[in-house]
């Protein structure tokens, strides 16, 4: 039997190898679950814009909006992960990430039920994904981070879409991702 390791451990191991000895993150949630976004990755946070629907895509992107004259592309978390549609309320917001797939760098709006704070975390707090128990596939996982006595989902941006889906969501938008 393998030893469980301690949060408190100094040596790192294997599986930090490569991670930052800490890692700042934005608290989104969606639906009643807790998910964590890098920092470094958020552009903006935006109150719930008009969207315009475009015909004929998927259900998660609910459209585009415009900002500061670019068309950002709108995607809902909630229904790709098919948690249901997100509504808008006094607290749903758009966080404008950037997503990299196949060395191409896009802008694309998540909707979120509510954002909450920015916080830093301690890589050996970031665990491993479960391998059972979640409601949504683990593929788009990096990670489990500890937040006291929950936790949040940490979301791997760059896998959140098959390069089909981002292509999608790129020929919306004229096909030219955003560069930083």
């Amino acid at each position: 039997m393998t030893p469980m390791r301690s949060s408190v451990e100094a040596t790192p191991s294997p599986a930090d190898a490569g991670r930052p000895a800490s890692l700042q993150f934005l608290t989104i949630q969606l639906d009643h679950e807790v998910f964590v976004l890098e920092v470094a990755r958020v552009r903006e946070i935006l109150d719930f814009p008009p969207i315009t629907k475009i015909p004929r895509t998927p259900d998660f992107l609910r459209g585009v909006v415009n900002i500061r004259g670019s068309v950002v592309p709108v995607v809902d978390l909630k229904q790709k992960f098919g948690l249901g549609q997100t509504e808008k309320t006094i607290n749903t917001c758009i966080v404008v990430v950037e997503v990299t797939l196949e060395g191409e760098t896009a802008v694309v709006g998540v909707l979120a039920d509510a954002c909450h704070d920015v916080i830093e975390v301690e890589s050996n707090r970031i665990e491993p994904p479960p391998k059972l128990g979640t409601r949504l596939n683990i593929q788009f996982l990096k990670g489990v981070v500890k937040l006291g006595e929950t936790f949040g989902l940490y979301l791997d941006l760059d896998r959140l879409f098959s390069p089909e889906e981002l292509a999608l969501v790129l020929e919306e938008t004229d096909g030219q991702p955003t560069a930083r």
